[in-house]
């Protein structure tokens, strides 16, 4: 069950990679991510002293949470095997290739965020896809009208 999604990745870059980590959260965030209120947009990845971590992601505070929240756009840590934060890591060093969140999504009863090495759009290939995505659309319209 997909909570919270990114199609503006899709957009951006070029998906070549994808791994699916756990999320370390903290207090009523899973209630909040779970109710649907969560917002992965303007977040990104940076990996630190071997470690990843997603920044920029919302969660916004559980409403019959304490005063106790937790801020809803602290620094999370993302839970992945020391080899694929190796290979992200590697890959990540050469010039055009990031790190992006994709979804978040419930996994056997986890909240977990589906994460893709990526290799950035130039302008002329969002053009492209532009066009392929309203030339798909086209196809659709005239089968329907058809049958």
């Amino acid at each position: 069950m997909i909570l919270a999604n990114n199609k503006k990745a899709f957009f951006d870059y070029f998906i070549e990679d994808r791994f699916e980590a756990g999320i370390e959260l903290v207090g009523s965030e899973v209630k909040s991510i779970k109710a649907g209120k969560t917002s992965i947009k303007e977040s990104f990845i940076r990996i630190i002293n071997n470690e990843i971590f997603i920044m920029g992601m919302t969660v916004v505070p559980w409403s019959f949470g304490s005063v106790y929240n937790p801020d809803e756009r602290r620094v999370r840590k993302l839970l992945l095997h020391k080899g694929e934060i190796k290979k992200l890591h590697e890959k990540v060093m050469q010039k055009g290739y990031t790190i992006v969140p994709l979804n978040i999504h419930l996994s056997k009863g986890f909240v977990k965020v589906e994460i893709a090495l990526a290799r950035g759009k130039k302008n002329y290939d969002k053009r492209d896809s532009l066009a392929k995505k309203d030339q798909q659309r086209n196809i659709e319209r005239e089968v329907k009208e058809r049958y």
